[in-house]
């Protein structure tokens, strides 16, 4: 990742749904333009969703969507439309695009009600208005069958395509953008002191992303950030001429790093401050205390949401299970996840921990919150969990009670 890339995490979502040759990939085009999907008249073209990373004005950074025919056929067309069902997990706002020509179909509709129930906000882009004489007409029928925004767009002539960027902004929901990391709990030239472990899983020569992004937040705010290794953090405390507002740590640390800060100066992870941007913080502490209800046999799924190279000591394939084994004294079976796809059977675990989910967006990491507690099964990240086994829990969320 480029050092002046803005983080996907942290993009606007737009997915582009509709049926095969409606023009999908051709109003990416002209929203973006330039030729950034591949467009051709055989049905099918695109199969695959395809993420594209944009700066598009006036809309800002995003992610654009591309993604299979909703009328995909075959066995291997079912596959397909299963892959673009599945992009709504990370859809922040839907373009769905049809043929003016054919107007508004079944499988539109059927899409139109899944938004809906996940509280989606979309857009009808009718496009190929040029094909049509008459198009109050076709804006009527639309209308008779949904209430949903609509914009007439002739991706081939340019037309309404501002428009239509127009009613993206109008229709964007609050990203987890807008959610502040840290910014929140503290006040202009207050100091913040960050420790960052650096060991072998630390990449080499930069920092991870959750702790640029909590660095930048403190900057914007106005703040000082101090950042310091584990083993430096007493001296720092106490040579400091002012108190911190707050210690932001590593959650790997956290049991020094608690004895370290004195009971006066708030303390917290940056795993934690992740869950409560991106996620239902609520949600994953009620998931934390499942650990002391674990039984012989149980199985834990340990998810991440990115996929990277594991060191002998990586903390979710040995630190997290052995600090749930340490606690729970059980036989626990452990299965690991990691990437973009989350589980089919969610239903088969006992508990599910997930990873502070900094390279998703919020609605992706939402997604999986949901999806775990509709099944009944409870969720945990990372840093909760480490702080709930630590038994420092309660100390780590006191910055939110304020």
């Amino acid at each position: 990742m480029s050092l002046n890339s803005t983080p996907q995490s942290v993009r606007v979502h737009i997915g582009i749904f509709g049926k095969r040759n409606a023009g999908k990939s051709s109003v990416i085009n002209a929203i973006t333009n330039q030729e950034a999907a591949i467009v051709s008249d055989v049905l099918g073209t695109t199969t695959d969703p395809v993420f594209r990373p944009m700066e598009i004005l006036p809309i800002g950074p995003c992610v654009l969507i591309d993604t299979a025919g909703l009328d995909d056929v075959g066995e291997l067309g079912k596959l397909r439309i299963n892959k673009s069902m599945d992009v709504l997990d990370k859809t922040d706002i839907a373009l769905i695009v049809i043929d003016s020509s054919i107007g508004i179909c079944e499988e539109d509709l059927i899409l139109t009600e899944k938004l809906k129930l996940k509280k989606i906000p979309y857009i009808l882009v009718l496009n190929k208005v040029d094909k049509i004489y008459d198009k109050s007409k076709l804006i009527e029928n639309v209308k008779n069958k949904s209430n949903a925004p609509m914009i007439c767009v002739s991706s081939r002539d340019k037309v309404g395509i501002e428009e239509l960027k127009k009613e993206i902004i109008n229709v964007m929901p609050q990203s987890s953008n807008d959610l502040k990391l840290v910014s929140d709990l503290i006040k202009p030239k207050d100091f913040v002191v960050l420790v960052v472990p650096i060991d072998k899983a630390a990449p080499k020569g930069r920092l991870i992303l959750p702790q640029q992004q909590v660095i930048r937040d403190i900057l914007d705010s106005g703040s000082t950030a101090i950042v310091v290794k584990e083993d430096e953090l007493k001296d720092t405390l106490e040579n400091l001429n002012k108190k911190p507002s707050i210690v932001i740590t590593d959650s790997q640390v956290f049991e020094s790093v608690n004895k370290d800060v004195p009971k006066d100066i708030l303390l917290t992870s940056f795993s934690i401050l992740f869950a409560r941007q991106k996620g239902d913080l609520d949600e994953l502490i009620n998931g934390a205390y499942y650990i002391d209800k674990l039984k012989d046999g149980d199985k834990v799924l340990i998810a991440e949401g990115c996929t990277h190279h594991r060191q002998s000591d990586d903390i979710g394939k040995f630190k997290i299970p052995n600090l749930i084994k340490q606690r729970s004294g059980k036989n626990i079976i452990f299965e690991f996840t990691s990437g973009t796809t989350f589980t089919e059977d969610i239903t088969q675990y006992a508990l599910v921990v997930h990873c502070g989910a900094c390279m998703m967006n919020r609605n992706a990491m939402l997604s999986r919150i949901e999806k775990s507690k509709s099944l009944n099964v409870p969720i945990v990240n990372y840093g909760v969990l480490i702080a709930y086994t630590k038994g420092i829990l309660d100390r780590t969320l006191e910055p939110f009670k304020l």
